[in-house]
């Protein structure tokens, strides 16, 4: 690492990374600095960027850290380096965004530099915008609600798949939910995605009606877990695993294991993980959702239950 003035030139694959800033803190009540989210994006790149890679990625910017003001970045900055690649993605506006797109170790240092805490890549890649490679659906509490009922969705939720043939993955939000993760990797596109999702959040409603919802309507929430099943979209994105999270202190969207989640659903488990316990996690057991870049699966038909 070399010195240019109050910057640092970091040397990372052959590619010289500028960064600044390095003692700002960016966690204010445990002390985490700029320089420690970068040190955490180094330390987990090796699993965090097989999920990335040739992503097109919406940037979520903390510039003065989590307690600051922030904003979504989907517009790659103009003033990026010659090395970093973009995509062309057209908006809802007919206008065509140059999204920033995750291919190498020196660009995520380079964005992290930007205050990026999060990370928020769409779930197809830059080549194929049409074929997402996963169905997500983000579990999210309703207060009273909490972590422990998102697991009881989410075990409900697990069987019902199984009983489709069909297997998932859990991760925790990094804030207060879970997300399960249904891996595809064939051809299914947004067209099938997004309906299956749909219906699929729909009949877990009609079944468990008093403690899940899959509509957006916040008078229908307070104490049910929302199944939002919306974010298989193809101009949607979504918090990515291994992404800190902008709470009170720093937390990871973490891959976890479904003897996890049925101890967090019992109450004897919590799922809330640090960046440290996190790559404690990876040294120990590797990479827990690597599968959902892996396994290849096919949709069933599956008809909506939604009532008009």
């Amino acid at each position: 690492m070399s010195k240019q003035g109050g910057r640092s030139v970091l040397e990372i694959d052959g590619r010289q990374v500028t960064v600044s800033h390095l003692d700002k803190i960016f966690y204010p009540k445990s002390g985490f600095r700029k320089g420690d989210v970068l040190q955490y994006y180094i330390q987990i790149a090796p699993y965090l960027l097989p999920h990335l890679q040739d992503r097109p990625v919406t940037l979520k910017r903390y510039p003065e850290g989590v307690e600051g003001e922030f904003f979504y970045e989907k517009r790659c900055p103009s003033y990026r380096p010659s090395w970093i690649k973009t995509k062309e993605v057209a908006s809802s506006r007919h206008a065509v965004i140059p999204y920033f797109v995750v291919s190498d170790l020196p660009s995520i240092v380079w964005a992290a530099n930007l205050a990026n805490l999060e990370w928020h890549p769409f779930l197809h890649r830059a080549n194929a915008t049409t074929r997402p490679t996963a169905i997500v659906f983000d579990l999210d509490p309703g207060p009273p609600a909490g972590m422990t009922e998102c697991c009881l969705v989410a075990l409900e939720l697990r069987e019902l798949l199984h009983s489709l043939d069909l297997e998932c993955f859990a991760k925790t939000s990094g804030s207060k939910g879970v997300q399960l993760y249904l891996p595809l990797n064939g051809r299914a596109t947004y067209a099938k995605t997004k309906p299956f999702a749909e219906a699929v959040a729909q009949l877990m409603e009609t079944r468990h009606p008093q403690q899940i919802v899959s509509r957006m309507s916040r008078h229908l929430r307070p104490g049910k877990v929302l199944i939002d099943w919306s974010q298989n979209d193809s101009k949607k994105t979504t918090a990515g695993v291994y992404s800190l999270r902008a709470v009170e202190t720093p937390s990871v969207s973490t891959p976890i294991t479904w003897t996890e989640v049925e101890l967090a659903a019992n109450k004897k488990r919590m799922l809330r993980f640090t960046p440290a316990e996190v790559l404690d996690r990876v040294a120990s057991a590797g990479d827990h959702f690597l599968p959902v870049l892996q396994l290849r699966q096919t949709l069933p038909e599956l008809a909506s239950t939604r009532r008009s």
